[in-house]
């Protein structure tokens, strides 16, 4: 197994990359910026997304890309074209250089965010239409979108991982339904690379969180077993923890719904 991963210096591929240290026979590492030196097994070559005859490139003898790259912005909705140009530009040449160079697999870094104007009374499963709450929600809404049509017009084997609150533990009372822990990252990354043949799933980034509102059957087709559960926290969660946006509160989304709230208030549906 060879695997091409992009973002590789963000927090997440830092730590798969550690993680997965001399699982595969190569891990060809990405990002815009310089990571850590490559060690064995290991290759570096740093390029930009929006380059693609440099992702083309980098697609020879990959059997499977993991796209973890492009921007993760605050909910400023000044910032539109870094993210049409990293996540959505980015992300159109990752799936197209894969195509060409016949990779596999492409397992693509999705986020809750694509889906984060549900409310949280409602609880998604991977067939939840879009609702982005943000550009960047729209950037993973487009990303997804791109990730069905190259399995289903091309054949590619495609999984969207839906992240939740990636950290250490949760720090508000929202994530602990939608936290995941480094080890169960990292855990649905490898099962997301090595499941058996299949077209198309979306699954959630999450832990085994007691008060998930989340239906995450489709991880388990990859085979992911969680370990870790926010509840582990709950006490100090909801003792200390840090306060939700009063306005943000009904929504999946989190803080990203309540950072403009419009004229009219909030949403009633």
């Amino acid at each position: 197994m060879r695997v091409l991963m992009t973002g590789a210096a963000g927090q997440i591929g830092r730590e798969t990359r550690a993680q997965l240290k001399g699982r595969y026979e190569l891990m060809r590492l990405t990002d815009i910026i310089d990571g850590e030196p490559a060690k064995a097994g290991e290759d570096f070559i740093r390029a930009d997304l929006t380059d693609l005859a440099a992702m083309e490139r980098m697609m020879a003898g990959i059997d499977c890309v993991v796209h973890l790259g492009g921007m993760s912005v605050e909910p400023k909705e000044n910032q539109w074209e870094q993210v049409l140009s990293a996540n959505i530009v980015g992300t159109h040449n990752v799936f197209e250089a894969a195509r060409r160079a016949n990779v596999g697999r492409v397992v693509f870094a999705s986020s809750h965010h694509a889906v984060g104007y549900h409310r949280r009374a409602h609880v998604l499963d991977g067939s939840a239409l879009p609702r982005p709450d943000s550009f960047y929600g729209v950037s993973k809404v487009t990303g997804e979108a791109l990730g069905r049509l190259y399995a289903d017009k091309f054949g590619m084997s495609v999984v969207s991982l839906r992240i939740g609150a990636f950290r250490p533990k949760p720090l508000d009372a929202r994530h602990l339904s939608v936290w995941i822990s480094p080890r169960d990252m990292v855990e649905l990354i490898r099962c997301s690379i090595e499941a058996p043949k299949l077209h198309y799933v979306v699954a959630y980034g999450m832990s085994a969180n007691t008060r998930a509102f989340w239906d995450n059957r489709d991880a388990y087709v990859l085979g992911y077993r969680p370990q870790d559960n926010a509840e582990d926290y709950a006490e100090e969660v909801l003792t200390k923890g840090e306060p939700e946006l009063e306005g943000a509160k009904p929504f999946h989304g989190g803080w990203y719904c309540g950072w403009y709230l419009g004229p009219h208030g909030l949403m009633i549906d």
